[in-house]
């Protein structure tokens, strides 16, 4: 099973997030739960290429 980190933070009734490699998709639920799945939902569609010219984020080791 894959695991990818997501940062998230509640702002008023809703719950917003976006998983770590990739801040340029967020989303939002009622629920911390909610939010999850609709994650998920993200990565399908960002891994599975539905979403054209995805950017992320990368580690480079300079030195």
């Amino acid at each position: 099973m894959e695991t990818m980190k997501f940062v998230y933070y509640q702002e008023n009734d809703m719950w917003v997030g976006w998983l770590e490699e990739y801040p340029d998709y967020r989303s939002q639920g009622k629920t911390l739960d909610e939010l999850k799945e609709n994650l998920k939902d993200i990565y399908q569609d960002l891994s599975g290429g539905k979403i054209p010219h995805v950017r992320k984020y990368g580690e480079l080791v300079v030195g």
